[in-house]
């Protein structure tokens, strides 16, 4: 194989390849012995006209498509290694000459950006203060209690907060409508699950009740065929019932964890939300320093590789989609919109990806990172665990070699986090909700 010329010019390359004659017509037989059994030719068995014959019929190129499609990823392979470029994106054969038996193509592919890095050490980021207050606690106090709460039936008018039981049926002009209709639904009054008016209908109903609840469905409503109607629902109510939280005590902090005291509870309440606010700043302190390196940095991100990313996110969401017995074309339907303005609309968050990951690149370079065989097998053994499957089935499946490709621009991420300047953020207002004195929670 011989590259005859190199033409570059904004972020993209032209190569013309002779591929010698013997090359290209050993691609040229193997197309005919994969094809020929599916070709006709009248006097022939199927599958048994000799090549001439075929080729005498349909002409001399007939094989060439199959042959030039069977040698092209190791010729743009070995042209690009041999010229040391490195493309991206989808190449294309631009034009094909055959001639006395010797194959030449023309090919044009983007390249890898060049890349200046702007300053990705010492950038000055925000890491806001990290406080817990006891709102914070009395909060996680009462989430703790309501999954500890007794719920119990009620001889007595429903009030706001109260769960009832009811069947209902949903008519639009004295229809019953599609998706309107239920039995035995447990409705929590004040929850904001139906529809604005609905819940505070049913707010003073007792067991064995009916009542019609005339309601508006908003005019934003996700159902066309319904949006701003006026609707009717039958309700019957089966059940009142009221949620009893425990108080929050000592013999609270016993029966919901492994504390004798409500203070020792809340202490460690406080600790854990503590830690995981302070891994929350981390992220967002590191997050917000590569967005400033990304922001100094100087590319131009050619469009083929932000499509290629695109392609990439559409891939996992129909991969997610199809779990559910659909497609991405009936999700978009179903989101009002189409599977190429779902492409549009990724495509600004595509490039940001496409950007951080090229910085990110060029800092490994700049840096001289490596991943060690240690931290290789360290990730082995993390991913053993999550999956719970044992080293050597998950050495099958993830290639070391990718693997430290991932892990090095993770660790090229965290050098900048690492050599990012905190800085505090501006004082906002003291207010009340901010205060730092710790009061009992309310017990209920």
């Amino acid at each position: 194989m011989n590259v005859k010329n190199i033409e570059k010019e904004n972020g993209s390359a032209k190569l013309v390849v002779e591929i010698e004659r013997e090359r290209f017509q050993a691609a040229v037989d193997k197309a005919y012995r994969k094809n020929r059994g599916q070709i006709m030719v009248p006097g022939f068995r199927k599958g048994k006209a000799p090549r001439k014959i075929i080729e005498g019929m349909y002409g001399a190129s007939v094989f060439y498509d199959d042959a030039i499609n069977d040698l092209f990823p190791d010729v743009f392979e070995e042209a690009t290694k041999g010229a040391e470029l490195r493309p991206v994106g989808r190449p294309s054969v631009t034009d094909v000459n055959v001639d006395d038996g010797m194959l030449t193509l023309t090919i044009e592919t983007d390249l890898y950006p060049e890349v200046t890095l702007g300053q990705y050490k010492g950038v000055e980021v925000e890491k806001k203060e990290v406080k817990v207050t006891a709102a914070d606690v009395n909060e996680e106090l009462k989430g703790l209690a309501e999954r500890n709460a007794r719920i119990q039936t009620v001889d007595r008018a429903a009030k706001n907060g109260d769960s009832v039981v009811i069947d209902y049926v949903g008519l639009d002009n004295g229809v019953a409508f599609e998706g309107g209709s239920a039995e035995n639904f447990t409705l929590k009054l004040g929850s904001g699950t139906f529809i604005p008016g609905f819940e505070e209908a049913l707010v003073g109903v007792k067991a064995d009740d009916e009542k019609n609840v005339e309601i508006t469905f908003p005019a934003d409503y996700h159902a066309k065929e319904l949006a701003g109607h006026p609707v009717v629902f039958q309700c019957k109510v089966h059940e009142v019932k009221e949620t009893l939280t425990p108080k929050m005590d000592d013999e609270f902090a016993k029966d919901v964890s492994e504390f004798d005291t409500l203070k020792e509870l809340k202490d460690d309440l406080k600790a854990k939300k503590l830690e995981a606010r302070k891994k929350d700043a981390e992220a967002e302190l590191r997050d917000a320093a590569l967005t400033k390196a990304v922001e100094n940095m100087t590319c131009e991100v050619p469009a083929s590789m932000v499509e290629m990313q695109i392609d990439q996110t559409l891939q996992q969401y129909e991969n997610q989609i199809r779990m559910s017995g659909s497609t991405l074309e009936e999700y978009a339907q179903k989101m009002g919109t189409n599977v190429q303005a779902l492409r549009t609309s990724l495509r600004p968050s595509a490039e940001a990806e496409v950007r951080m990951h090229i910085m990110l690149e060029a800092i490994v370079e700049a840096e001289k990172l490596e991943v060690g065989e240690d931290e290789l097998n360290e990730q082995y053994e993390k991913m053993s665990k999550d999956y719970g499957m044992p080293v050597e089935n998950i050495q099958q499946f993830v290639n070391a070699e990718d693997l430290k490709k991932d892990l090095v621009i993770v660790k090229a991420g965290d050098f900048v986090a690492a050599n990012a300047k905190a800085v505090k953020p501006a004082k906002a207002e003291k207010t009340d909700d901010t205060a730092e004195t710790e009061t009992a929670p309310t017990e209920e």
